[in-house]
Protein backbone atom coordinates (compact mmCIF):
# COMPACT_ATOMS: atom_id res chain seq x y z
CA UNK A 1 0.00 0.00 0.00
CA UNK A 2 1.22 3.54 -0.92
CA UNK A 3 1.79 5.74 2.06
CA UNK A 4 -0.63 8.78 1.95
CA UNK A 5 0.10 12.44 2.12
CA UNK A 6 -2.50 13.96 4.29
CA UNK A 7 -3.55 18.00 5.38
CA UNK A 8 -5.27 18.87 8.47
CA UNK A 9 -6.87 21.98 8.82
CA UNK A 10 -8.27 22.57 12.21
CA UNK A 11 -10.79 26.11 12.17
CA UNK A 12 -12.21 27.51 15.17
CA UNK A 13 -15.22 25.92 15.52
CA UNK A 14 -15.83 24.22 18.89
CA UNK A 15 -14.72 20.43 18.89
CA UNK A 16 -11.18 20.87 19.87
CA UNK A 17 -11.49 16.92 20.95
CA UNK A 18 -12.36 15.73 17.47
CA UNK A 19 -8.68 17.55 16.35
CA UNK A 20 -7.04 16.09 19.18
CA UNK A 21 -8.48 11.98 18.62
CA UNK A 22 -7.62 12.87 14.75
CA UNK A 23 -3.82 13.97 15.29
CA UNK A 24 -4.06 10.62 17.38
CA UNK A 25 -5.26 8.47 15.37
CA UNK A 26 -3.10 9.70 12.27
CA UNK A 27 -0.04 9.76 14.57
CA UNK A 28 -1.00 5.72 15.18
CA UNK A 29 -1.71 4.75 11.55
CA UNK A 30 2.14 6.16 10.73
CA UNK A 31 2.74 3.02 8.49
CA UNK A 32 -0.19 4.26 6.04
CA UNK A 33 0.71 8.11 5.91
CA UNK A 34 3.83 9.61 3.91
CA UNK A 35 2.96 12.97 5.86
CA UNK A 36 0.54 14.92 7.58
CA UNK A 37 0.94 18.76 6.82
CA UNK A 38 -1.40 20.85 9.54
CA UNK A 39 -2.97 24.48 9.44
CA UNK A 40 -4.29 26.05 12.66
CA UNK A 41 -6.36 28.61 12.88
CA UNK A 42 -5.36 31.66 15.47
CA UNK A 43 -9.12 31.01 16.73
CA UNK A 44 -8.42 26.79 16.80
CA UNK A 45 -5.42 27.26 19.09
CA UNK A 46 -7.74 29.30 20.65
CA UNK A 47 -10.53 26.87 21.04
CA UNK A 48 -7.84 23.83 21.70
CA UNK A 49 -6.92 25.74 24.98
CA UNK A 50 -10.57 26.75 26.11
CA UNK A 51 -11.74 23.29 25.21
CA UNK A 52 -8.56 21.00 26.57
CA UNK A 53 -6.84 22.81 28.93
CA UNK A 54 -3.32 22.31 27.16
CA UNK A 55 -1.17 23.90 23.56
CA UNK A 56 -0.75 19.66 23.16
CA UNK A 57 -1.16 20.09 19.91
CA UNK A 58 2.70 21.41 19.55
CA UNK A 59 3.60 17.92 20.82
CA UNK A 60 2.71 16.19 17.93
CA UNK A 61 5.17 14.85 15.07
CA UNK A 62 3.65 16.74 11.96
CA UNK A 63 4.80 19.50 10.21
CA UNK A 64 2.82 23.05 10.98
CA UNK A 65 2.15 25.65 8.82
CA UNK A 66 1.03 29.27 9.43
CA UNK A 67 -2.63 30.22 8.19
CA UNK A 68 -1.08 32.27 5.52
CA UNK A 69 1.69 30.39 4.31
CA UNK A 70 1.08 30.30 0.94
CA UNK A 71 4.30 28.57 -0.05
CA UNK A 72 3.27 25.46 1.70
CA UNK A 73 3.83 22.31 -0.63
CA UNK A 74 -0.13 21.62 -0.33
CA UNK A 75 -0.60 25.29 -2.06
CA UNK A 76 -0.49 23.60 -5.44
CA UNK A 77 -1.53 20.28 -6.88
CA UNK A 78 1.89 19.13 -7.98
CA UNK A 79 2.68 18.36 -4.13
CA UNK A 80 0.09 15.14 -4.61
CA UNK A 81 -0.99 15.65 -1.14
CA UNK A 82 -4.42 13.12 -1.84
CA UNK A 83 -6.87 14.00 1.39
CA UNK A 84 -7.38 17.01 3.19
CA UNK A 85 -9.63 16.90 6.25
CA UNK A 86 -11.11 19.99 7.87
CA UNK A 87 -11.62 19.23 11.34
CA UNK A 88 -13.48 20.45 13.48
CA UNK A 89 -14.46 23.22 9.88
CA UNK A 90 -16.37 26.43 11.07
CA UNK A 91 -19.46 27.67 8.90
CA UNK A 92 -17.41 30.89 7.79
CA UNK A 93 -14.76 28.25 6.43
CA UNK A 94 -17.38 26.17 4.86
CA UNK A 95 -18.78 28.85 2.90
CA UNK A 96 -15.53 30.39 1.62
CA UNK A 97 -14.46 27.03 1.03
CA UNK A 98 -18.00 26.59 -1.39
CA UNK A 99 -17.51 29.77 -2.77
CA UNK A 100 -14.17 29.57 -3.85
CA UNK A 101 -12.63 32.08 -1.96
CA UNK A 102 -9.16 31.28 -0.82
CA UNK A 103 -8.17 33.74 1.37
CA UNK A 104 -5.80 31.85 3.32
CA UNK A 105 -4.15 28.03 3.25
CA UNK A 106 -7.00 26.47 4.44
CA UNK A 107 -9.15 27.73 1.78
CA UNK A 108 -6.36 27.39 -1.05
CA UNK A 109 -5.28 24.12 -0.06
CA UNK A 110 -9.32 22.56 0.04
CA UNK A 111 -9.99 24.66 -3.57
CA UNK A 112 -6.24 22.52 -4.71
CA UNK A 113 -7.91 19.21 -3.51
CA UNK A 114 -11.43 20.21 -5.63
CA UNK A 115 -9.79 21.22 -8.46
CA UNK A 116 -7.20 17.97 -8.62
CA UNK A 117 -10.45 15.56 -7.83
CA UNK A 118 -8.54 14.57 -4.93
CA UNK A 119 -10.37 13.53 -1.32
CA UNK A 120 -11.91 17.09 0.55
CA UNK A 121 -13.51 15.36 3.88
CA UNK A 122 -15.08 18.67 5.94
CA UNK A 123 -16.00 17.61 9.64
CA UNK A 124 -18.91 20.06 10.01
CA UNK A 125 -19.39 21.08 13.63
CA UNK A 126 -22.39 23.44 14.00
CA UNK A 127 -26.27 23.16 15.03
CA UNK A 128 -28.59 23.78 14.08
CA UNK A 129 -27.98 24.42 10.59
CA UNK A 130 -29.80 27.58 8.74
CA UNK A 131 -30.36 27.04 4.97
CA UNK A 132 -26.92 29.27 3.78
CA UNK A 133 -24.89 26.31 5.65
CA UNK A 134 -26.91 23.26 3.70
CA UNK A 135 -26.35 25.17 0.22
CA UNK A 136 -22.81 25.46 1.37
CA UNK A 137 -22.60 21.58 1.94
CA UNK A 138 -24.23 20.98 -1.07
CA UNK A 139 -22.08 22.87 -3.24
CA UNK A 140 -19.14 21.18 -1.47
CA UNK A 141 -20.99 17.91 -2.29
CA UNK A 142 -21.53 18.60 -5.78
CA UNK A 143 -17.99 20.04 -6.14
CA UNK A 144 -16.44 16.16 -5.02
CA UNK A 145 -16.49 16.76 -1.26
CA UNK A 146 -17.47 15.04 1.47
CA UNK A 147 -19.49 16.37 4.29
CA UNK A 148 -19.36 14.14 6.98
CA UNK A 149 -21.03 16.16 10.48
CA UNK A 150 -19.45 16.08 13.95
CA UNK A 151 -22.65 13.59 15.20
CA UNK A 152 -21.40 11.05 16.87
CA UNK A 153 -23.12 7.86 17.45
CA UNK A 154 -23.53 5.68 20.64
CA UNK A 155 -24.23 2.09 19.76
CA UNK A 156 -20.55 1.52 20.60
CA UNK A 157 -21.18 2.64 23.94
CA UNK A 158 -18.27 5.08 24.37
CA UNK A 159 -17.29 5.51 27.61
CA UNK A 160 -15.68 9.24 27.64
CA UNK A 161 -15.53 11.86 24.92
CA UNK A 162 -12.79 11.24 23.37
CA UNK A 163 -14.14 7.58 22.56
CA UNK A 164 -17.54 9.46 21.50
CA UNK A 165 -15.09 12.01 19.52
CA UNK A 166 -13.62 8.79 18.46
CA UNK A 167 -17.13 7.43 16.67
CA UNK A 168 -16.70 10.42 14.08
CA UNK A 169 -13.20 9.94 13.34
CA UNK A 170 -13.29 6.81 13.26
CA UNK A 171 -15.71 7.42 9.92
CA UNK A 172 -13.34 10.09 8.94
CA UNK A 173 -10.32 7.55 8.86
CA UNK A 174 -12.57 5.52 6.54
CA UNK A 175 -13.41 7.87 4.39
CA UNK A 176 -9.49 8.89 3.78
CA UNK A 177 -8.91 5.47 2.70
CA UNK A 178 -6.89 4.48 5.51
CA UNK A 179 -7.45 1.02 7.45
CA UNK A 180 -8.09 1.09 11.32
CA UNK A 181 -9.92 -0.86 13.47
CA UNK A 182 -12.61 -0.24 14.64
CA UNK A 183 -16.31 -0.79 15.81
CA UNK A 184 -18.40 -2.03 13.20
CA UNK A 185 -22.30 -2.35 13.33
CA UNK A 186 -23.39 -5.82 13.32
CA UNK A 187 -19.81 -6.91 13.56
CA UNK A 188 -18.48 -8.91 16.98
CA UNK A 189 -15.44 -7.15 18.08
Amino acid sequence: MKKKKIVVSVTGASGAIYAKVLFDKLKFLNEQVDSVAVVMSDNAKFVWRQEMNNTEYKNYPFKFYEKMDFMAPFASGSAKYMTMIVCPCSMGTMGRIANGVSNDLTTRAADVILKERRKLIIVARETPYNLIHINNMKKITEAGGIICPATPSFYSLPKNFEELAATVIDRVIMLSGLENKTYSWGETQ
